[in-house]
């Protein structure tokens, strides 16, 4: 069997790393940059850290910031005409997954123009040509969208969200500073953090998993076991470790996929809004519970990475049991709410056939049933 792995070209990572925004778009011969943000971050003065590096080069650049929480197509249709009408010929990503996502989208129908339908990239898309050139600036500490061959997009009309994963997507440069960062509010660094710890638990056990991304989902769970709760407090240190650990994450979920946890997520957000973090959060004890007999020894090792003591001592059931029991205190000492108020028995239904239909439930190492997926979601009721 043959494994891929697709990374960056060059990433920048630690304190102060935006400054090679510039050099990196004069090396590259870029003349007008389209930077892609939400309302939020620019209200907060976050994207101005970037762009006044741009002002004070001399760099042309527009902005548009018409993004969701929960990107749309139409937040992509009109970034695409928006890209166009400014004659743009790279983009810097600047915010969470919503804002790279959107990025990811509209770099890759501009350069190929036959997949306009933003329906069509659903899946693995038959794409061409690699995206427009773009230099990723995550500003959480979760999604690591600037190193992933994936993006998520809501279908409003449809009440869903779509997985497409393309090879041609990914960031040709990622820069992450956790100087972008300490801005996040405390609720919202624990939700990206709890997904950047779900990535890296479901990278681990997927059914794609092999040696080289394990290394990687290892070491994201140590660190955030390590540094969430010192980011929830806004500590630097804290940032600093988050900021690493949720892009080593990426570095290998990207490349083997993820599971059930993902698409029940997915449906979440769709249907209700929820964050997509914290309903990540809210599931992944409950989907361990649900894949602990399918996992081997592996629950040995998140308990072990997790900071757990004495786990070469227990039973295979004790280590299981303290590996689901360590994240869940995680969620509860970061402040993630424990149950979904908004599911509704009427909606399981529909739930529960959206999520067996998300590209993320075949990687699930326990293959999921409709009647299993109903009986996760009434847990969180």
């Amino acid at each position: 069997m043959t494994n891929r792995i697709v990374l960056n070209g060059i990433s920048y990572h630690g304190k102060g790393a935006i400054q090679e925004i510039v050099p990196e778009i004069q090396r590259g011969g870029w003349q007008k940059v389209f930077v892609t943000s939400d309302p939020d971050l620019i209200r907060f003065g976050v994207t101005a850290k970037v762009t006044d590096l741009l002002d004070k080069a001399g760099i042309a650049y527009t902005v548009y910031s018409g993004i969701k929480p929960n990107p749309t197509i139409q937040n992509v249709q009109d970034g695409v005409r928006a890209f166009q009408e400014a004659k743009a010929d790279c983009i810097v990503a600047i915010g969470g997954g919503s804002s790279m996502d959107t990025a990811k989208a509209i770099g890759i129908i501009i350069t190929n123009p036959e997949f306009a339908d933003v329906r069509s990239l659903e899946g693995v898309a038959a794409t061409r040509n690699h995206a427009v050139p773009t230099i990723a600036v995550p500003t959480t500490a979760g999604t690591a969208a600037e190193v992933t061959i994936n993006y998520v997009i809501t279908d409003v009309e449809k009440q869903r969200k779509f997985v497409c994963v393309d090879t041609h997507d990914i960031p040709t440069i990622a820069v992450v500073d956790p100087d972008m960062m300490s801005s996040m509010p405390a609720m919202l660094t624990a939700c990206t953090g709890m997904d950047a710890l779900t990535h890296a638990i479901e990278g681990y056990i997927t059914k794609g998993a092999w040696e080289m991304a394990d290394m990687f989902h290892l070491e994201a769970i140590r660190l955030i076991g390590r540094y969430l709760r010192s980011a929830v407090q806004n500590e630097p240190e804290g940032r600093e470790g988050m900021a690493l650990a949720q892009y080593i994450a990426g570095m290998g979920f990207s490349n083997v996929g993820l599971g059930v946890d993902h698409s029940m997520a997915h449906c979440l957000s769709a249907h209700y809004d929820t964050p997509h973090g914290m309903a990540c959060a809210q599931l992944l004890p409950i989907v361990m519970e649900y894949n602990k007999d399918y996992t081997g020894e592996k629950y040995k090792e998140i308990a072990r990475a997790m900071g757990v003591e004495g786990v070469d001592a227990m039973s295979q059931a004790e280590y299981r049991r303290a590996a689901i029991e360590a994240v869940r205190q995680l969620s509860k000492d970061v402040g993630i709410p424990q149950k979904n108020e908004r599911i509704r028995e009427e909606d399981l239904e529909t739930l529960a056939k959206d999520a067996l239909a998300d590209a993320c439930c075949p990687g699930n190492p326990r293959d999921a049933v409709k009647e299993d997926i109903i009986a996760m979601y009434r847990q969180l009721m």
